[in-house]
């Protein structure tokens, strides 16, 4: 269809969600509707499945641009995804929810005011400590207006919105910075206080495009945009490489990203300081990584990544026992000849589990060496 441009990555992007009963919840897609699956096993098999929007529309379900899924503090489901329109590289950002489990999902909407045909498009979604929904995702307006003015105007702006009564209705849209990267994932996490922060790809100067940190305030406020990597990375284009950040419970940043600065290309782990260096700056991994994820739990920091190699693509562990000042030796815990949706790490009672999808067979693979 028209403006999907889903390349080599369609139809394997998903995502994944632990709810504190231990439940699993998974989302993807099938055709043009959206599915979101429980799994009381984890990941065996799966109890229930739900189509989250039984009229179907175009979707895009590409790694950086897959479904999303969040979980309520009251067992409400809350979904979001991006809806390809009809001129390439456009998009509406979508919403529904569920309040009953999973059982149905409401008619979804369209979370921004915003209507024309332009990008809005790689959502991420999270809820917040009091239990509100915040929605991110890339935004051309600014691009094309600064294109009738005949302006200069590079990548696209950042945008969010947020709803306070359990995704019923969104705030109007808030923008957090222009001249962020145009096809990069934006990182959501929630701090100690209960608030929601943004990591993702930005651009200074001439397409440097390192990354930039921003506090997400629902209502009153504007967002604090900070740069906060340094890695120098000039490149004329969107690498389609977004980060990844967990904050623990004492407040630090763990965070990882990609860079090919200097033709090395690399996955970085750092605690953010945002406006300085990331302290504990720590090369990951190297030629062939790719698309990290990570979680924190205590002192524990847990990074997932694909690497390939001559037989296929592996999936990759890295662990740090003393809050992420050292990490041990990668070690392989799966491995596929096929292709896969990018990594997700959840946690289940101080453990962490990969969900991980290689030619569309979901599992669920435990960190432990064995």
């Amino acid at each position: 269809m028209s403006g999907m441009a889903m390349g080599h990555e369609a139809p394997l992007g998903f995502d994944a969600a632990m709810d504190a009963q231990g439940h699993l919840w998974v989302v993807d897609t099938v055709g043009e509707h959206v599915r979101a699956r429980r799994s009381d096993d984890m990941g065996r098999s799966f109890a229930t499945s739900t189509i989250v929007n039984p009229v179907g529309e175009p979707l895009y379900a590409e790694g950086e641009n897959r479904p999303k899924i969040a979980l309520g503090p009251n067992g409400e489901l809350y979904v979001s995804w991006s809806q390809p329109r009809k001129l390439p590289w456009t998009g509406f950002v979508r919403f529904s929810r569920s309040l009953d489990g999973g059982a149905h999902f409401d008619e979804p909407k369209t979370v921004h005011r915003d209507t024309a045909e332009i990008t809005h498009r790689f959502d991420s979604l999270a809820v917040d400590g009091k239990g509100d929904v915040v929605i991110a995702w890339i935004d051309k307006r600014d691009l094309e207006a600064a294109k009738a003015k005949g302006k200069p105007y590079l990548g696209a702006a950042t945008y969010y919105t947020w709803s306070t009564d359990r995704g019923a209705a969104f705030a109007p849209e808030r923008k957090i910075v222009d001249q962020s990267c145009e096809c990069c994932r934006i990182a959501l996490a929630r701090a100690p206080d209960g608030r929601i922060d943004a990591f993702f790809r930005a651009i200074y100067g001439d397409n440097i495009r390192d990354h930039a940190y921003a506090a997400l305030p629902v209502g009153d406020g504007t967002p604090n945009v900070q740069r906060a990597t340094f890695t120098q990375w000039h490149i004329e284009g969107c690498p389609h490489h977004g980060p990844s950040l967990a904050i623990d419970g004492s407040g630090v940043r763990h965070a990882v990203w990609f860079s090919a600065a200097g033709g090395n290309a690399s996955i970085w782990y750092g605690q953010l300081q945002p406006g300085r260096e990331p302290a504990h700056l720590a090369k990951v991994a190297g030629a062939g990584a790719s698309h990290a994820d990570l979680v924190a739990d205590g002192k524990r920091v847990w990074v997932a990544y694909h690497q390939v190699s001559a037989k296929g693509l592996d999936l990759m562990l890295r662990e740090s026992n003393d809050g992420g000042d050292t990490f041990g030796e990668p070690r392989a815990i799966a491995h596929t000849s096929d292709a896969s949706g990018w990594p997700k790490l959840v946690l289940w009672q101080h453990r962490a589990f990969v969900a991980w999808n290689p030619n569309g067979q979901f599992r669920l693979v435990p960190t432990e060496a064995l």
